[in-house]
């Protein structure tokens, strides 16, 4: 393993990929942070993700460039030259180092090479050629690994091993502070536990059925004084760029009686400020489980099809249901009784 020189001074992390992606980098952040408390630390993440990185005190700047593909046709050309602008400010910073964090991808490690960085880490997959685009490259690992461990690994050229800390995320105190004035004029008791139902994900094997949440949210209330938080991704099923799940929340809200406190986030910074103010998570695998994780919240994960050896929620107290590739095969009753135990463990 080569090491890097330590006359550098600026460090460049590239994450392309979801929010849980960029969730799960942050334990690399905060070590490269540790070892350089001086270094000016850049991340360039994209308009989907970047609310997770916004308050984190270990980034210096934002880089924050729009995906293509979430742009309508009409404005392809905007978002191509407005990212081209990202790039060049990347480059006229001149940055000692840039990360490509993820699994190989080639327009991952083109993006790493346009930085201008002088020194490009990045995953190679075992058997390729030496890369071009990056020129301290590692091979992928062969055993599998957490999200979190592998984006670690890629730390090793900078001197930095052992092992990762947890998640970090810091909520917007406006956002927060709607939140909970939100949940006084609902008439919620702040002794009460709040269970944060998020219902959303974005494959839909790793769904569950809207009248699953209803029957545990009334298993809930039957047995436990407490309050229902329901949270979602916004929009229509039918949004071909941005589907989200309005349909299902409406559905759920009019089947419940008590009525859960509804909560539509149009955005990242007021999901992430709803699930700090919860007592314990009740989600599907997805983004939403990885900032309940970072905010180190309890967490019960109805599973689906990835894998929980490389995304299970990292350093919070949580249980997976998995049965099979489906979330649709997980009980009720396995539900509930994992909140059960959670619940009693606060």
């Amino acid at each position: 393993m080569h090491n890097l020189k330590s006359g550098y001074s600026k460090i460049l992390f590239i994450r392309r990929d979801n929010i849980g992606d960029l969730v799960c980098t942050t334990p690399s952040i905060r070590a490269v942070r540790e070892k350089y408390p001086d270094a000016k630390i850049g991340i360039l993440v994209n308009t989907y993700n970047a609310d997770t990185v916004s308050n984190n005190p270990d980034i210096d700047e934002v880089y924050i460039y729009e995906k293509a593909k979430h742009a309508t046709d009409k404005n392809k050309l905007s978002v191509w030259r407005s990212n081209l602008k990202v790039l060049l400010k990347i480059r006229k910073e001149k940055y000692d180092v840039a990360i490509g964090c993820g699994s190989y991808s080639p327009r991952l490690a083109r993006y790493t090479l346009l930085t201008g960085a002088k020194t490009r880490i990045g995953y190679l997959k075992k058997g390729m050629e030496k890369s071009k685009l990056y020129n301290m490259p590692l091979y992928e690992p062969e055993k599998k690994l957490h999200e979190v461990e592998k984006t670690y690994n890629l730390l090793a050229p900078l001197g930095i091993n052992g092992e990762p800390s947890g998640l970090r995320m810091l909520p917007d105190n406006v956002e927060v502070n709607k939140v909970k004035e939100f949940l006084n004029s609902a008439g919620f008791l702040k002794e009460n536990p709040l269970i944060a139902f998020h219902i959303s994900s974005r494959r839909p094997e790793n769904r569950w059925p809207a009248q699953r949440f209803i029957e545990l949210a009334n298993l809930i209330s039957a047995n436990y004084a407490s309050n229902i938080l329901l949270l979602w991704s916004p929009g229509s099923e039918k949004n071909v760029y941005h589907p989200g799940d309005d349909e299902k929340a409406e559905i759920i809200i009019k089947a419940l009686n008590p009525t859960p406190a509804a909560y539509k986030t149009t955005s990242l910074r007021e999901l992430i400020a709803a699930l700090s103010v919860s007592s314990l998570v009740v989600c599907c695998d997805g983004g939403a489980m990885h900032i309940a994780a970072a905010l180190g919240k309890p967490i019960v994960t109805i599973w689906g099809s990835t894998s929980p050896d490389s995304w299970a929620p990292w350093g919070t107290r949580h249980i997976i249901l998995k049965k099979n590739r489906n979330a649709a095969d997980i009980s009720v009753e396995d539900a509930f009784t994992a909140v059960s135990k959670l619940l009693k463990q606060q």
